[in-house]
């Protein structure tokens, strides 16, 4: 059994695919929108195949995105070495983005690092 794709509700569609395209190659379909609704979606799709489907519709409710909540809490993506680490690290870093751990080896021998990425959503990268 595989996740098929996992869904975020995000305030700013556009702006969200354009950070998975930029930072992680996510290549986007060509969109959806129910003019019914107000609904509108993108999937990302991955290196190996994972998807990430992103949506918007109107009248969303804007929880409190606490690093300690209960529930999903991050999105991991592997990129292939501590090098490649680092160097994603430094550019999220400098292109704004907060790192709120790492780039380190964790006691059960990851070695990653976490920043709060778009809209708040903490994103943890590794090998």
């Amino acid at each position: 059994m595989n996740i098929e794709h996992i869904a975020m509700y995000v305030n700013d569609l556009e702006k969200t695919k354009d950070f998975f395209i930029k930072y992680f190659s996510a290549v986007p379909n060509d969109g959806y929108h129910n003019k019914n609704t107000g609904f509108r979606s993108y999937f990302l799709t991955f290196e190996h195949g994972a998807r990430l489907e992103i949506m918007n519709k109107p009248k969303m409710q804007n929880a409190e995105n606490s690093t300690d909540r209960t529930g999903y809490i991050h999105i991991a993506f592997s990129v292939g070495s501590i090098e490649k680490v680092n160097e994603l690290t430094e550019t999220l870093k400098k292109d704004g983005f907060s790192v709120i751990s790492g780039p380190r080896t964790t006691g059960d021998g990851y070695y990653e690092s976490c920043i709060i990425g778009i809209e708040g959503n903490q994103i943890e990268i590794t090998i």
